[in-house]
C-alpha cells in the first residue's frame, strides 16, 4: 500500500511511505501568482509528483491522507483564503485522479505521536526517532513540516494496519 501523507499549505509536504518505509518526502511545489509573486500550490507539479510516485500501482492500494486544518483565531483572511484555496486544490487533484482521500484533524495525529502542546520542531525530532534513516534529510529546523507529512502517513500506516 502507498500511503501519501500531505501536510497541506504553501510551505507543506507530501510523504510518500510504501509499507511503513519512507520512499520520498517533497516541499509542497510552489509557484509565483500574480503582481506581487505571492506563492500558491502548484497543482499541476503536485499531480505530476502523485503520478509519478503512482507508477503502475493499482488505485486501491494508494491511499491519500490530508491533515484537516481549520482557521485559527487571529489568522488573517487572506493567509485564512490561501491556504483554504491550497486545501481545495489538493482536494481537487485527488478527486481527479480518483484517488481514497482520508482526512485527519493535527490533534489527532499529534496526540498519537505525544506532539500536543509541543513545539513545531518536537515533529522534526520525533519523525528522525522513528524513522531514523531518513535524519539527513530532516536536518534542517524548515524540514519541520516535512516531519508533519512523514508523521501523518505514518499515523494512517499504524491505524490502518490496526484495523
Amino acid at each position: 500500500m502507498l500511503v501519501i501523507g500531505i501536510d497541506p499549505g504553501i510551505s507543506g509536504a507530501i510523504c510518500f511511505m510504501e509499507n511503513g518505509k519512507i520512499i520520498d518526502v517533497i516541499d509542497m511545489p510552489s509557484m509565483a501568482d500574480g503582481k506581487k509573486n505571492k506563492k500558491q500550490v502548484n497543482g499541476s507539479q503536485v499531480f505530476n509528483e502523485i503520478s509519478r510516485h503512482i507508477n503502475d500501482k493499482n488505485f486501491d492500494e494508494v491511499k491519500v491522507i490530508i491533515e484537516h486544518v481549520s482557521a485559527m483565531p487571529g489568522q488573517g483572511v487572506t493567509s485564512m483564503f490561501n491556504f483554504g484555496q491550497s486545501f481545495g486544490i489538493l482536494k481537487g487533484i485527488c478527486s481527479a485522479m480518483n484517488l481514497s482521500m482520508y482526512f485527519v484533524r493535527p490533534a489527532k495525529w499529534k496526540k498519537h505521536f505525544n506532539l500536543i502542546n509541543s513545539s513545531k520542531d518536537a515533529s522534526r525530532t520525533k519523525a528522525i526517532e522513528i524513522f531514523p534513516y531518513f535524519s539527513t534529510n530532516l536536518s534542517k529546523k524548515k524540514d519541520a513540516n516535512k516531519a508533519d507529512a512523514i508523521l501523518i502517513a505514518s499515523y494512517f500506516q499504524e491505524s490502518f494496519n490496526k484495523k
